[in-house]
């Protein structure tokens, strides 16, 4: 661990910013987040609003270790990084995916609240259908239970799916499923484990054949290495809706892990409308470039967040901080 920076230097430094989406992602249609410069780079602050000071804290503590400590040295120069499709209709789907360039992998949202097996089927069979020699995983959020699970993978993969992310909400669920699917569909964890007290339980539980991990909901680069080795199983690293600063916290753990087996969920920017870096940090030919991002002044003002919700933001972090 290194020493905190003062909090009147962080609320000094702070940026706050609104960027809107191209498309709705996980109900988000402006995401907020707040970047600052620390002596190492930048760092991005951006739980979402629904989140509590507890678990936004370890937000907190990733976006110091990017500003005030800085990434571990990368093994590798090169991420590949999937395409996402939010639980759009099919026919959204060409538009959807004329935003990433050169796509190998999506990841396919299904199990949207208020939408039907049939409408997650049309979508999954849109992208199989642009891209047939794509690989297919689908992330359900927890939003199955345990015989919908099982029925829908089981109709899906007939589209040929690389996993199935979080289909459903525990980790004894989890476990369920992956028991009677029998490997036909891996099954992968994510909420799993970054929302999890234990985020080694679902390694210990059997209930998953490889872990998603997200840098920021884990405390920073260096926590979420400790927990892909402690848990023994292959990782995807993916991002949480971030700007191009906290993307960059993903790469970087993707570029610091000893194996990569699978392409990461990185390429959240291509959904957006709007960034605090030019270039933004988007995947080309498939991934990224391993590398900084400096947040771009003239765009931390064009997007930044009305004054009242500054205020919210410096609020939640004065909180979050005394947390650490």
């Amino acid at each position: 661990m290194f020493s905190l920076p003062p909090l009147d230097a962080l609320l000094s430094a702070a940026h706050v910013v609104s960027l809107p989406m191209r498309v709705k992602f996980r109900g988000v249609e402006t995401r907020e987040v707040m970047v600052f410069e620390g002596p190492a780079g930048w760092g991005e602050f951006g739980p979402f609003l629904e989140y509590d000071d507890e678990e936004s804290s370890r937000w907190l503590a990733s976006a110091l270790e990017a500003g005030w400590l800085g990434h571990p040295e990368p093994v590798r120069d090169w991420v590949p990084v999937n395409a996402t499709v939010p639980a759009v209709s099919a026919n959204q789907v060409p538009a959807v995916l004329d935003a990433f360039d050169a796509v190998d992998t999506v990841k396919i949202k299904v199990a949207e609240a208020g939408q039907s097996m049939s409408e997650d089927a049309a979508r999954v069979g849109a992208v199989r259908h642009l891209l047939p020699d794509a690989k297919i995983r689908v992330d359900a959020n927890g939003g199955w239970g345990v015989d919908q699970a099982i029925s829908a993978l089981r109709m899906l993969s007939v589209f040929g799916l690389e996993y199935a992310e979080q289909p459903v909400a525990t980790i004894a669920e989890m476990a369920a499923v992956r028991k009677a699917l029998s490997g036909s569909v891996l099954i992968a964890a994510d909420e799993s484990v970054r929302k999890a007290t234990d985020p080694l339980a679902v390694a210990r539980a059997g209930a998953a054949d490889l872990i998603i991990v997200k840098a920021a909901p884990l405390g920073g680069v260096r926590r979420a290495l400790e927990i892909v080795a402690e848990a023994g199983l292959p990782a995807v690293v993916s991002s949480a809706l971030d700007s191009s600063v906290g993307i960059s916290t993903g790469l970087a753990l993707a570029a610091a892990l000893p194996e990569l087996p699978f392409a990461c969920g990185l390429g959240t920017v291509s959904l957006m409308a709007a960034d605090v870096a030019s270039p933004s940090l988007v995947a080309v030919a498939g991934g990224m470039d391993v590398r900084s991002v400096v947040a771009d002044p003239d765009l931390l003002a064009q997007f930044a967040a009305p004054a009242e919700r500054r205020d919210w933001w410096l609020d939640r972090l004065r909180r979050c901080y005394a947390l650490l």
